[in-house]
């Protein structure tokens, strides 16, 4: 596992500018929080970590190194869970966690079944993922980061449309990834238990025209 770090990153969507001199340092086994209202720049900050935005200045790095130099290498490190379900409709769950382990360079059919009992969906295993509720798309695509192990994980608002139990099921899983030297970036607006992550937030970072407005 490594130190992952971004350096005064800039970022504009639309031609306004979102933040601006936003900078942390991450090493193995910690975590981020992300916070602030609706409009800041999570989601957008989330999506440059994961290198599917790049930023108008400033720079990303693993273990030192530009993740401009590899983005493949990057996006092999990672998983980004966003707002949408990574689920398609015609696989089963099982052949869902499958796809994610082979195409994280593994597919173990051990890890397939601890992410499964992980959150609960192993009853589920052959069910399409068109017939899934919102909650159940939600744990499968949740039961990615077992099956298919990477150290950076970048979850959105992992917690939508999930009860009491999945909720502490992504607690333990967070907490036994950090144990593991794996880091995790989280963007909540729910309570979510992740013991002494460092908190960032978004307002910090606003743009000086925004401060303006």
């Amino acid at each position: 596992m490594s130190q992952f770090a971004a350096e005064n990153l800039t970022c504009v969507r639309g031609g306004r500018a979102v933040f601006a001199r936003l900078s942390f340092s991450l090493e193995p086994g910690t975590a981020l929080f992300l916070l602030g209202p609706n409009g800041s720049g999570k989601s957008s900050l989330l999506r440059m970590l994961a290198g599917l935005l790049r930023p108008i200045s400033g720079r990303l790095t693993w273990e030192g190194q530009p993740i401009s130099d590899d983005p493949e290498a990057h996006g092999a490190r990672l998983h980004y869970v966003g707002h949408h379900d990574a689920v398609k409709p015609v696989l089963t769950v099982a052949e869902t966690l499958h796809f994610w382990a082979r195409l994280h360079g593994g597919d173990s059919e051990s890890r397939v079944q601890q992410a499964m009992e992980r959150f609960a969906i192993k009853r589920l295993a052959d069910v399409p993922g068109r017939l899934l509720s919102a909650g159940q798309k939600r744990r499968v695509n949740l039961a990615r980061l077992i099956a298919a192990p990477a150290p950076l994980w970048l979850l959105d608002e992992p917690s939508v449309a999930l009860d009491k139990a999945s909720v502490k099921a992504l607690e333990a899983a967070m907490a036994q990834h950090r144990a593991e030297g794996g880091l995790v970036i989280v963007s909540t607006h729910a309570e979510i238990d992740l013991p002494e992550a460092t908190i960032l937030r978004l307002d910090d970072f606003a743009a000086p025209s925004q401060v303006a407005a």
